[in-house]
């Protein structure tokens, strides 16, 4: 069975007939329904391919034989939407902008010994997806790159390693979670109990290569995992600033600075005072957001182009949410302007962002 399905043309009618049929006023009504994107739908009620279990469900809610409508064709999968808002980019093709604070971190971590970084921002500002460019970049193959992307920041960028952490993940809401999680990335034994001490003794004079750590959503670990104490993160500043030799620095995400995040949740550790840098996200520049807009597999109108530019204030998830409702319409072949209001919608939960 192939990965992924496709409606045949002679079915490609009657497919969208059944939509309304079926009491689905739009496709973004059953995509909600079914819990999948509206470019899914959008691909599958024009003969586009999609995934095998998306093509049987959407197929089975709209009354359709999947067997009788599925092109009898290999297809593959289809190349990934440049545009999807509301989830971390983790694939370093798909990132744009952040050129000035990406200079600033990567030089801060190409000397000896490492600095420490806090990335600073509101909700939604894209503080997860900078993260995830930092750790990937340096090592991800050019043909996985845009044209002329940078990915030069670092020397020897092999010889570094990157520890992500999301405190939101249970699992890292314990000290012996959190701590064996960073012994097994660093590919060294996990004592039995991994607690502190033991963990403090494993690392302590055996970090021989550059190491990063990430820190995702420290506010959810300081303000729910009463195991990440004050004595915690003082262990990890006595770690990394005494006996790593330079060699292990820690760059935080936050939506506000370390030392008032600190404050905020009653921890007093001094952990959160060796951020000497720190990069507050705003929106993109001019130049960056145009370089997103452009990257659609279908181009847009100018007229579009500023639109979405004047809309979004140049915040990437707004930017995300208008391109992806302009590229739905053409890739639909739609020639009316219904899509703005639809994308104006689909903003109204991250309007904070535009707030000064």
């Amino acid at each position: 069975m192939p990965r992924s399905l496709k409606v045949a043309p002679k079915y490609i009618v009657k497919v969208k007939q059944s939509l309304q049929r079926n009491g689905f006023p739009s496709q973004q009504v059953l995509a909600d329904t079914l819990g999948i994107a509206r470019d899914t739908v959008s691909k599958f009620l024009n003969g586009k391919p999609v995934d095998y279990l998306n093509f049987v469900e959407i197929s089975e809610r709209l009354g359709l034989n999947w067997q009788q409508i599925a092109s009898k064709e290999e297809t593959t999968p289809p190349p990934p939407s440049p545009f999807i808002p509301g989830i971390p980019t983790t694939q370093p093709r798909y990132f744009f902008g952040r050129q000035r604070e990406l200079k600033r971190i990567f030089d801060l971590l190409k000397r000896h010994p490492l600095q420490n970084a806090a990335i600073i921002g509101k909700r939604r500002s894209g503080k997860t997806s900078l993260l995830h460019y930092l750790k990937n970049i340096t090592t991800t193959p050019a043909a996985q790159l845009r044209p002329n992307q940078k990915s030069d920041w670092l020397p020897n960028p092999e010889n570094y390693r990157w520890i992500f952490v999301d405190l939101q993940d249970a699992r890292m809401q314990s000290r012996e979670g959190l701590l064996g999680y960073i012994l097994e990335c660093l590919e060294m034994p996990i004592p039995n109990p991994c607690d502190l001490d033991k963990f403090m003794d494993a690392v302590s004079g055996k970090l021989q290569k550059p190491t990063v750590i990430l820190l995702d959503e420290i506010g959810v670990g300081l303000q729910r995992c009463p195991e990440l104490d004050d004595g915690f993160w003082e262990s990890l500043r006595s770690l990394a600033t005494n006996y790593t030799q330079g060699n292990l620095a820690f760059v935080l995400a936050t939506p506000e600075s370390p030392i008032e995040l600190a404050r905020h949740t009653g921890h007093s550790s001094p952990f959160f005072n060796i951020f000497g840098y720190s990069a507050t996200l705003g929106a993109l520049t001019e130049v960056e957001a145009r370089e997103l807009i452009t990257s659609s597999p279908i181009p847009f109108p100018e007229d579009d182009i500023e639109w979405i530019l004047t809309q979004s204030g140049r915040w990437a998830i707004l930017l995300q949410i208008l391109c992806r409702e302009r590229l739905f319409t053409l890739e639909d072949g739609e020639t009316e302007d219904n899509w703005r209001e639809e994308a104006l919608q689909q903003m109204q939960p991250f309007l904070g962002l535009l707030e000064a």
